[in-house]
C-alpha cells in the first residue's frame, strides 16, 4: 500500500508505455480518408502509404485517458512504424505533437519511442492491442486493448483504477 500511496512521487510512479496503432490512433479514420486510387495501389500494404499516419484521427477517449494516466504513471509512447514507410516515422511525432502539444508541459514530449522489439523496453505495462513486435513478451504486463477483456479505455481505466494502480481515482471519462 506503501508504494501505492508514494505514486505523485516521480521517482516512484511506474512505467505505462502505450501503443499507437488502434489504441490512440484510429488507423481505419486514416484509411477511410484515401482515395480510392491511393487504395488500390497500395492494397494488401495500406501502411505503406506516404503520409497516412498523420490523416489519422484518436481513439474515443484516448488523449482523455492518457491525459488522466499521466497524473500516475511514466507515460511513454511505444509504437512500431512501418519499416518501408519512412514518414511513417515523422508522420507519428507530427500526429503526437497535434494532439498532445510540443512544448516541454506535453505528456509526450521526448517520449516516443519507435521500435520493432518492444520486448526490450524495461516497464511495468504496455497497453497494446496486438502481441507483434515483442509485445507479447514484453517484461511487464500486458493490457491487449480490443480485447475481449480490454474492448475501449473505459476498460482499461476500469481496470487500471479497479486494481489500485493509482493513488486516488476520480472518473476521467463521463
Amino acid at each position: 500500500m506503501e508504494e501505492i500511496n508514494n505514486m505523485n512521487n516521480m521517482n516512484s510512479k511506474k512505467i505505462l508505455y502505450i501503443d499507437m496503432d488502434n489504441v490512440l490512433v484510429d488507423f481505419a479514420s486514416g484509411i477511410a480518408l484515401l482515395s480510392n486510387e491511393t487504395k488500390q495501389a497500395y492494397e494488401g500494404n495500406l501502411d505503406d502509404v506516404p503520409g497516412l499516419f498523420s490523416l489519422m484521427a484518436p481513439m474515443p477517449y484516448a488523449i482523455e485517458s492518457v491525459k488522466f494516466l499521466a497524473e500516475y504513471f511514466d507515460v511513454y509512447i511505444l509504437s512500431t512504424a512501418p519499416w518501408k514507410n519512412t514518414s511513417a516515422w515523422s508522420d507519428k511525432a507530427a500526429w503526437v505533437k497535434k494532439y498532445f502539444g510540443d512544448g516541454k508541459d506535453s505528456v509526450f514530449y521526448k517520449r516516443l519511442i519507435i521500435t520493432h522489439r518492444k520486448d526490450l523496453n524495461k516497464g511495468d505495462y504496455l497497453i497494446d492491442d496486438r502481441t507483434k513486435n515483442g509485445a507479447g513478451e514484453f517484461a511487464g504486463e500486458l493490457i491487449q486493448f480490443g480485447s475481449e477483456r480490454f474492448p475501449d479505455w473505459k476498460a482499461v481505466l476500469e481496470y487500471i483504477t479497479n486494481n489500485q494502480l493509482c493513488q486516488h481515482y476520480q472518473e476521467p471519462l463521463k
